[in-house]
C-alpha cells in the first residue's frame, strides 16, 4: 500500500505535563456523512501517550473517529471522541490535549 491513508495520535496529559498511558482508543471509519461507522482497530496509549499500532485506513474511508476512553483521567470527561475528514494517501496525526476539565485536539505532523 503505497499512498495508504492512516491516522496516528498521542495524548498528553496536560495539568501533569507527561503523556497519558494506558488510554483504551477505538479507531472508525466510515466512506462518507451518512455510512454507518465500521470499528477499524482497538489500542492502547503506550508509555509515551502514543498509539503506534493503528493500521492503515480501508480504501474508500473519507472520515474517521478516534474515540478515547478517557475516565481514568477523572470522571468529567469519561470519553473523547473526534470525528474528521481524510482525504486519500494522506497521514493524519490527531494528538489529545487533556487536562481535568477541558480538552483540544488539533492535526499535527
Amino acid at each position: 500500500m503505497a499512498n495508504a491513508t492512516s491516522v496516528s495520535t498521542h495524548i498528553l496529559d496536560t495539568s501533569l505535563g507527561r503523556p497519558a498511558t494506558g488510554v483504551p482508543v477505538e479507531l472508525s471509519a466510515r466512506p462518507g456523512g451518512g455510512a454507518d461507522w465500521a470499528a477499524h482497530a482497538a489500542s492502547r496509549t503506550d508509555a509515551d501517550g502514543r498509539c503506534t499500532d493503528l493500521p492503515a485506513l480501508p480504501e474508500g474511508t473519507t472520515q474517521v473517529r478516534l474515540r478515547f476512553e478517557t475516565e481514568s483521567r477523572g470522571p468529567f470527561f469519561p470519553e473523547v471522541t473526534v470525528v474528521f475528514a481524510v482525504e486519500p494517501g494522506e497521514h493524519y496525526h490527531v494528538p489529545l490535549l487533556l487536562t481535568p476539565f477541558g480538552y483540544s485536539v488539533y492535526r499535527g505532523s
